[in-house]
């Protein structure tokens, strides 16, 4: 009874439907930035006593464990399958080469140089998706995503001495995340997100593994294992809600709505590490919003009817 009733309202009025769609993925995105401010924050702390790939593979195992509890696959047997492996398994090393490089890049440069460069990702997978995913952009969402890109930046005032090869790793980041992000899209009509979640945190583990005795870390205290479950369980809630929301809207639309991270990782840097949101952070902050609010009213505001 209530798929039919779904049915109806969607043939009803469709242009209504597919703009509740499209917020409830905006929702989502939202939702799985606070997960990835959660793994930013863990891997900074972690950074300081364990190597990069360690912390990769410790952040796709513990991720890997609850997906693989929650879709079992005596209960979930569709969350093991694939109709698309190969899209699979290059979206999953996307987001190997994304979390790898991001870990790397903070290593040599501040995280006020690495964030404004990762910010870029939207307007790339903007880009992207009009290329070949056949999204329509817009001249003001192209307008707002600038402006958000704007406030970024005001933020993050990265030095000014000059191009560093670390830089490189930041921008490699980038790609790779704006890559995963059209797979992801791609993906979203074919495959299931428990799939996608498993195998995305499956294939790291996997190609990470014989890499690591090299340069093992015994991870000391208990303290030290906890904040490597809860980096994994952020890992798995976070890109969870970004398949949801991928689903739901268009990756242009909801691509955007990254720069709102700038809020949490402020929020984060504050409770955590002592940073104290200055001058430029509020003003930046405030242009993000505000940028925001104006995509969410675009997607919000009914659709002109037609005069022909």
């Amino acid at each position: 009874m209530t798929g039919s009733i779904d049915i109806a309202r969607r043939e009803g009025a469709p242009e209504a439907w597919e703009r509740r769609r499209r917020l409830a993925g905006i929702g989502l995105m939202c939702l799985a930035l606070i997960g990835f401010t959660g793994i930013d924050s863990s891997a900074k702390w972690l950074g300081h006593t364990l190597p990069p790939l360690e912390i990769a593979f410790f952040r796709n195992l513990v991720a890997f464990l609850a997906a693989a509890a929650i879709f079992a696959p005596w209960r979930v047997p569709g969350a093991w399958r694939s109709r698309r492996p190969l899209l699979q398994i290059v979206r999953g090393l996307c987001l190997l080469g994304s979390t790898v490089f991001n870990f790397m890049a903070l290593r040599h440069l501040q995280l006020a140089e690495t964030m404004s460069i990762s910010f870029s990702a939207p307007m790339m997978i903007a880009l992207l998706s009009a290329i070949f995913l056949g999204e329509r952009i817009g001249l003001g969402r192209w307008v707002l995503i600038t402006v958000g890109f704007a406030g970024v930046v005001v933020v993050a005032q990265p030095s000014a001495g000059g191009f560093q090869p670390a830089m490189l790793l930041a921008f490699a980041n980038v790609a790779c995340y704006a890559v995963y992000a059209i797979v992801t899209r791609k993906l979203a009509g074919v495959d299931t997100s428990a799939s996608m979640l498993i195998i995305s945190a499956g294939l790291p583990v996997v190609a990470l593994a014989p890499w690591l005795p090299a340069g093992w870390v015994w991870p000391e205290g208990l303290q030290t294992w906890i904040v490597l479950v809860i980096m994994g369980l952020c890992g798995a809630a976070g890109h969870f809600l970004l398949i949801l929301s991928f689903a739901r809207a268009p990756a242009s639309v909801v691509a955007p709505f990254t720069y709102t991270q700038i809020l949490w990782m402020t929020l984060s840097g504050w409770l955590l590490f002592g940073d104290v949101p200055g001058t430029s952070t509020l003003a930046g902050g405030a242009i993000v919003v505000a940028s925001g609010l104006l995509l969410l009213w675009l997607e919000h505001r009914p659709a002109r009817p037609s005069t022909m």
